[in-house]
């Protein structure tokens, strides 16, 4: 992607299934939950890249040893430095101590047989180790201790802040890591209290009611009122102190979340591939967590797959496919390439199927799967117009070995012209030199264009701001000298902001919505957006449920092609020579090409929560007020 929207966070929870014994014997290490947890978070290390931290859990501890341990870091290099911590306090152990899992067990950190690990990306707020997942709540009731880590967003933040002021509780802050924190603390509380209330007038000592409690604690049920008023896009790991973990999804499916089990143990994890390659299992014996469901592990051990929510319409989110998850997953790459073949067609016809005097490249380094796919969607429309020619040839009966070596040898000509090179590091004050030195982030491949001959087609996976591609790409392709440049889109026009983890909140950055913009105040139809402001305004405090996307009509005055085109002029630079194109991915061939992530709203403004449509109205508010802030 050439504009860069941060990714979402990445999370993971293991639980080992056998004594450490085993795994001491079997792999030489109590610590083999450890390793793997490692592992995962540094293979899905792109979904963060502002803190990571982790937290293990002990089973069956005695009363006054430490039974959980947590680490975090928000060092810029924050994996290598939360290990290097972690590692470093169990060097300290002498081998003969090392080697006693038992001893391990009693004394040493980490040493614990359920463990969480998160990878943070924070769409708002500072950077401060006290926002780093995993998030503790602490208590000296063993069964009501919480850690909690996620990847999500709610919309309703202040409705559910409201909610934990009603109940009497103090929350120090409203953000909606501490909010969802303490709503599942309140009825873990809740649900540990009805048990011992339940229990205690049969006469059990309270260490017996402790024991029953760890036993009979509903996940389920606790899950199922806590999340009643979730609105947003989440999935949420937990640790609770006796040794209950889940893993829960929305309802909607928007974030991405697959497990995995086996006899020695069971793991979730935020992408099937890190689970594929650390565990070495195949494609299908990794399963997706189904919306709405949450991966329940007992303290006994006990495995299952519940609801907690009524179902809805899964909206999975198709960033994920195209962008944000690596592209090392089956389906993720197969989709990529599907997009990228299903712009062949179009960018054929933009040059007029002039493959002669055409080159096709791509911008480094995420758009690379998609261009693949636009390569193998060349040779096939180059296949038709192959067979075409020799059977005109035999009807003519021209049929000669160089006429039909000339057609046989055409190809698409595919090279790789830009590159990117090292970040540039700009401590200079100006504004101008300091985008003099942006401008050459990329770099390219000389003496493969033929001056003022050639046009030049670019791959993107998407355009967000367009900023980069201005100041940088096509500003610095332009010095090779194509005639034309065709800057191709694997994704739709980002129109609308997103509410539910990525950090695209707000409607002045979309340079689809600037190019809107300039469209209605140049058709005199300027007009349009205080009436839309008006409408927002108007349903700002109406039931959640009644309020309307009021940007999508906006749009609907204008073609997709017009405000292709527009787009186009804007992430022109000034100055250069060679005409600027963009062709974007439409919605019917995102769908066709991703069918079973069907979370499009940044796209169409079809929001698959109550709580987007509140969201987006507040963003265009926020625009047309010139607030320069988040909309949820």
């Amino acid at each position: 992607m050439s504009d860069q929207i941060q990714h979402e966070c990445g999370i993971a929870v293991l639980r080992l299934r056998k004594p450490l014994e085993y795994y001491h014997k079997k792999y030489g290490t109590v610590f083999y939950g450890l390793q793997k947890l490692q592992l995962l978070l540094q293979k899905m290390r792109n979904r963060g890249q502002d803190g990571a931290g982790l937290a293990t859990i002990k089973l069956n501890p005695t009363p006054g040893d430490r039974y959980i341990s947590r680490k975090r870091s928000n060092a810029p290099n924050y994996l290598v430095d939360l290990f290097d911590m972690v590692w470093g306090r169990l060097r300290q152990f002498t081998p003969e101590q090392l080697g006693d899992p038992a001893w391990l067990k009693a004394n040493a950190p980490y040493a614990g047989e359920v463990l969480m690990g998160h990878l943070r990306y924070g769409t708002h707020g500072d950077n401060s180790i006290e926002r780093v997942h995993p998030f503790h709540r602490q208590n000296n009731w063993i069964n009501r201790n919480l850690l909690l880590a996620g990847n999500f967003n709610m919309t309703n933040v202040d409705e559910l802040f409201q909610e934990l002021v009603d109940l009497g509780q103090y929350p120090k802050e409203k953000s909606d890591t501490v909010t969802v924190l303490e709503k599942i603390g309140h009825f873990l509380d809740d649900e540990v209290q009805r048990l011992h209330t339940w229990y205690k007038p049969d006469g059990y000592s309270n260490q017996d009611i402790n024991k029953l409690i760890f036993e009979n604690l509903d996940i389920q049920r606790l899950l199922k009122r806590a999340t009643r008023k979730f609105d947003g896009g989440y999935v949420l790991g937990g640790l609770i102190g006796h040794g209950d973990a889940f893993l829960i999804r929305d309802p909607n499916g928007i974030r991405p979340a697959f497990w995995y089990q086996d006899d020695e143990i069971v793991v979730g994890a935020s992408e099937r591939a890190a689970i594929q390659t650390v565990f070495n299992v195949p494609y299908s014996a990794v399963q997706e967590l189904k919306p709405g469901h949450a991966l329940i592990v007992k303290c006994h051990g006990a495995i299952s797959e519940q609801p907690f929510s009524e179902p809805r319409e899964t909206r999975a989110c198709s960033f994920e496919r195209i962008y944000f998850s690596r592209g090392n997953d089956r389906e993720i790459y197969q989709e990529r390439k599907k997009l990228g073949e299903l712009l062949a067609q179009p960018v054929l016809e933009a040059v007029n199927f002039d493959l002669e005097n055409t080159v096709f490249s791509y911008i480094p380094n995420t758009a690379e799967a998609a261009f693949y796919g636009l390569a193998e969607g060349l040779d096939q429309a180059l296949n038709l117009w192959k067979q075409e020619e020799i059977l005109k040839l035999k009807a003519g009966k021209k049929f000669s070995p160089d006429k039909l070596a000339e057609i046989l040898t055409r190809r698409p000509r595919v090279e790789k012209l830009v590159h990117k090179d090292e970040k540039q590091r700009t401590f200079i004050a100006d504004t101008k030199s300091r985008n003099d030195m942006v401008s050459y982030v990329y770099d390219v491949t000389y003496g493969l264009v033929e001056n003022n001959v050639d046009t030049l087609v670019l791959l993107d996976d998407s355009i967000v701001r367009g900023t980069t591609l201005r100041d940088s790409i096509v500003n610095i392709t332009a010095r090779l000298h194509p005639k034309k440049i065709i800057v191709l889109s694997s994704a739709p026009q980002i129109r609308f902001p997103d509410c539910y983890g990525i950090d695209m909140s707000k409607m002045k950055d979309f340079v689809a919505f600037q190019a809107l913009v300039q469209l209605l105040q140049e058709t005199g139809r300027e007009q349009l957006l205080q009436d839309a402001y008006r409408r927002c305004k108007a349903s700002e405090n109406l039931p959640v449920e009644m309020i309307q996307n009021e940007v999508v009509p906006l749009y609907n005055h204008f073609g997709y092609c017009e405000i292709s085109q527009r787009i186009a002029q804007l992430v022109t630079p000034e100055g250069i020579k060679p005409e600027v194109q963009v062709i974007f991915q439409t919605l019917d061939g995102l769908h066709k090409a991703c069918p079973k992530h069907l979370g499009d709203w940044y796209f169409s403004g079809r929001y698959p929560t109550p709580g987007g449509n509140r969201v987006v109205n507040r963003a265009f508010m926020n625009y047309m007020e010139d607030l320069d802030e988040r909309a949820y």
